[in-house]
């Protein structure tokens, strides 16, 4: 989160607590009549009471009217202010904060873990950039997020201020209303006690020649008593609709409070605290392949050093052998010397196989010549045969 939707939030935070905090007045639900009334509420019904005139048909009528005309603006104002604050723009954007954070999740970090289905169909995993690169992303859209919801809660705020507003308009034409509606019934009362009981006698002691006229003014006061008694009930029909509007604006209120409240949370205590568990994880997971990492270059050294007490225990017996043998093995020297005794035994043999072979054809040779001999010697001897 940005430091300064941080800063925002927690300066919000006061402000938060004291609309939350503030107590709106109890409206009174019974009218104070006329004889029990304070002084100050004696005058101001007095007052209205002035405004009717039992005699003027559009007095009666416009009886409150100014009061009730009022009630039309609060309707309108609390038409645009009331509205379902869960489902409206800041309900949205807890909605989206909460998605986005669940469709994060951490587990993903760990190499180690068991790859699902997917992963192996595609055969790999996500590794630790590729998480970081998302987290870096869904970050993004938190800070996004959030500022849009401390925009939510500001406008909250001052909806709440208006609701306030609201409330003490209402609650002031709720008194207003019971002023008239005391003013009413004191008319009314009055009337029934003096203005009629008066007109009455007045008829009674009339001439008979004036009589049909004073019995139509009693009456037109009647009726005109009967119209102001409907007149105020009317009125308690509008101050019983404007009492239940109160709670109304209360409740609505309430669920701004509600919601901003929760916005704040959010905004001060999960999504930093989310954002710290997170970080921590790809911490924990970077110390884990480091830690792995130097596992790893340990076992390998520890390879390498057996490997190298093995590689120098095979060449020390190899060169400590060849450091004990002489010059020559003894037994190279003695098959080499039987090989040469043989061989000279073997040319003595074939030497004096030779001797004897060269006297035998010695003997051969000097029998051979003593017969080529003895044959031309015969041949010069003989006589040539006769001629024919």
């Amino acid at each position: 989160m940005p430091e300064s939707i941080r800063a925002a939030a927690a300066t919000a935070l006061a402000e938060v607590q004291a609309v939350t905090a503030a107590l709106l007045p109890e409206p009174v639900a019974e009218v104070m009549p006329l004889a029990t009334a304070s002084a100050p509420q004696a005058a101001e019904i007095r007052k209205r009471m002035a405004e009717v005139d039992l005699a003027d048909a559009g007095s009666i009528l416009a009886f409150g009217s100014a009061a009730q005309g009022e009630l039309q603006v609060i309707s309108q104002e609390m038409l645009t202010g009331v509205r379902n604050k869960d489902v409206g723009p800041a309900g949205d954007s807890l909605r989206e904060i909460v998605t986005t954070i669940r469709g994060f999740s951490a587990s993903e970090l760990d190499l180690g873990r068991d790859q699902s289905w997917w992963e192996k169909l595609i055969g790999r995993a996500r590794p630790v950039a590729e998480f970081v690169a998302r987290y870096e992303e869904v970050q993004g859209q938190i800070d996004r997020i959030t500022e849009n919801l401390l925009g939510h809660e500001h406008a909250l705020l001052k909806d709440i201020k208006s609701l306030d507003i609201l409330y003490a308009k209402t609650l002031r034409f709720f008194d207003e209303l019971g002023l008239y509606i005391a003013a009413g019934e004191a008319k009314i009362a009055e009337a029934d006690s003096t203005t009629i009981p008066a007109k009455e006698a007045q008829v009674s002691a009339a001439a008979e020649a004036d009589q049909v006229k004073l019995a139509q003014e009693l009456r037109d006061l009647r009726a005109a008593r009967d119209d102001l008694d409907r007149r105020v009930h009317d009125l308690r029909l509008t101050r019983q609709v404007t009492m239940q509007s109160l709670p109304s604006i209360r409740l609505v209120q309430e669920n701004d409070k509600s919601l901003v409240a929760k916005i704040n949370s959010t905004l001060v205590n999960t999504v930093p605290l989310w954002e710290t568990q997170l970080a921590q994880a790809v911490t924990i997971q970077r110390s884990k392949d480091a830690a792995e990492a130097v596992r790893d270059a340990n076992d390998l050294t520890n390879e390498l050093l057996k490997a190298n007490a093995d590689n120098l225990q095979q060449a020390n017996s190899i060169v400590r052998q060849e450091m004990e043998r002489g010059v020559f093995d003894i037994e190279a020297v003695k098959a080499a010397n039987a090989t040469l005794i043989a061989t000279i035994e073997e040319s003595l043999q074939i030497a004096d196989e030779g001797k004897t072979r060269r006297a035998a054809a010695e003997t051969d040779l000097q029998k051979l010549e003593a017969d080529l001999r003895d044959t031309l010697s015969a041949a010069r001897a003989r006589p040539a045969p006769p001629s024919a």
